[in-house]
């Protein structure tokens, strides 16, 4: 199904609205939608004849560095803009505390994020993690067609974390999705399921935790840090996993590179990882 264009002006409009704001806006857009099977008629205006001048050819720009969306310091390093870059799509999976970190440095930031399609998604982790959960607008359920809603509210939102629930985006409806993220300068997050031609991906599992008792005290306690695994693999860089260390400080969970980073290969059976694998932090 195509994907509906903005209409002129919504940046604008947006621009002073609150998060709530926003997706109330957005929310209302949702309701022009298209009908499964139907069809936008666009016109394109016939392009004009280029002159026939023959001119200097210019020299190359420098190309600029990307505009990213930030994450944690620690897995920064290991990316190679340095974040989400801006107008692509990213795909995560395994551990939670992985996306759970990147929301929070998002909404850190100051910027806003909505997650659809997770119901499990943690708020409570996510606060532990830094998240300013006045940023971060939540759909756990979408209704029958959640990669619409996530690209509709692409247009108002900085990141859109979009679980999928193992279907798998026609690459025709991808590209559409794409196109918009673009366009708007806003960053896909898909999860739990097949979207080809993403520009990176994190698979994170759990490599050991602290602060939970052996022997007679085996299972009580609370969890102090664990220990995350990463591979990171895309189009600008060469797979590599890298160990970090998370540690409950505070009151919020601070991450730092692991003294010894494994380089073997990864293993995602090491641990079953689920979404809610800090909501026990202090």
């Amino acid at each position: 199904m195509p994907v509906p264009a903005g209409a002129p002006g919504d940046d604008a409009a947006m621009a002073d609205m609150s998060l709530p704001e926003r997706v109330e806006y957005l929310r209302r857009r949702m309701a022009s939608v298209p009908a499964r099977g139907e069809e936008r008629a666009v016109r394109h205006p016939a392009p004009h004849p280029a002159p026939m001048v023959r001119q200097r050819p210019e020299p190359e720009p420098d190309v600029p560095r990307k505009a990213v969306l930030p994450v944690p310091d620690a897995l920064a390093s290991i990316l190679p803009h340095g974040g989400l870059v801006r107008g692509s799509v990213a795909a995560v999976s395994g551990a939670g505390s992985l996306l759970l970190g990147m929301v929070a440095a998002v909404t850190a930031s100051g910027r806003h994020v909505a997650v659809v399609g997770q119901p499990r998604f943690g708020l409570l982790a996510a606060a532990e993690m830094g998240a300013e959960l006045h940023r971060l607008a939540v759909v756990p359920d979408p209704g029958e067609d959640p990669v619409e809603v996530a690209a509709i509210l692409l247009d108002g939102l900085d990141l859109v974390v979009l679980g999928l629930g193992g279907r798998s985006v026609p690459p025709s409806r991808a590209r559409a999705v794409v196109a918009r993220a673009r366009s708007k300068g806003a960053t896909l997050v898909v999860t739990d399921g097949q979207w080809d031609g993403v520009e990176l991906r994190l698979d994170a599992v759990v490599r050991s935790y602290g602060g939970v008792g052996t022997g007679a005290r085996s299972g009580r306690g609370r969890l102090r840090n664990l220990q995350l695994e990463v591979r990171a693999q895309g189009k600008a860089m060469r797979p590599r996993t890298t160990c970090f260390d998370l540690r409950s400080e505070q009151g919020r969970m601070q991450w730092s590179v692991a003294s010894e980073s494994r380089t073997a290969a990864f293993d995602s059976t090491a641990f079953d990882s689920t979404a809610g694998d800090l909501a026990v932090l202090a």
